[in-house]
C-alpha cells in the first residue's frame, strides 16, 4: 500500500501582483509596505549581485557555490541571500550539502508590472 499523495502543479507564468501599476492609483498602505520590502532587498549592491548571478545563472538556478565571489565573507553572502529569500524574490533547495537558489518568477513579472507606465510622460 502507497501513501502516495499528488500535489497539484502550480502555473509559473501566472503572475500574482504585489500591487498595482503606479500609474493605475495610489498605493494602499499594505501594497506600498509589500513592494518596498522587494525593493528595499535589492536596494544593496551585494544583494542585486547575488540576484542577478542567480537570475542570469544557466537553468535559472544557481548553487551558493557558483554565485558566492561577490566580495564579501560566507556568513555574509548567506545574510544577504536570506534577505533576498524574505523579500520573495529567491527560493531555494537544499541538495545535498548544498543549496541551489533561483528567482521567483512570479514576482519579478509582478515587480515589473507594478513599474509598467510609470516611464510614460
Amino acid at each position: 500500500m502507497s501513501n502516495v499523495e499528488l500535489l497539484p502543479v502550480l502555473d509559473s507564468s501566472v503572475v500574482v501582483p504585489c500591487c498595482p501599476p503606479l500609474t493605475e492609483r495610489p498605493l494602499d498602505a499594505e501594497e506600498a509596505e509589500r513592494a518596498a520590502k522587494m525593493f528595499k532587498a535589492l536596494g544593496d549592491p551585494v544583494r542585486l549581485r547575488l540576484f542577478s548571478a542567480v537570475a542570469s545563472h544557466e537553468g535559472g538556478e544557481a548553487c551558493v557555490c557558483d554565485i558566492s565571489d561577490v566580495g564579501v565573507s560566507q556568513p555574509t553572502v548567506s545574510h544577504h541571500l536570506k534577505k533576498l529569500k524574505e523579500a520573495g524574490l529567491l527560493s531555494s533547495e537544499r541538495r545535498g550539502t548544498w543549496v541551489y537558489y533561483r528567482v521567483e518568477p512570479s514576482v519579478v513579472a509582478a515587480m515589473g508590472k507594478l513599474l509598467a507606465g510609470a516611464t510614460t510622460a
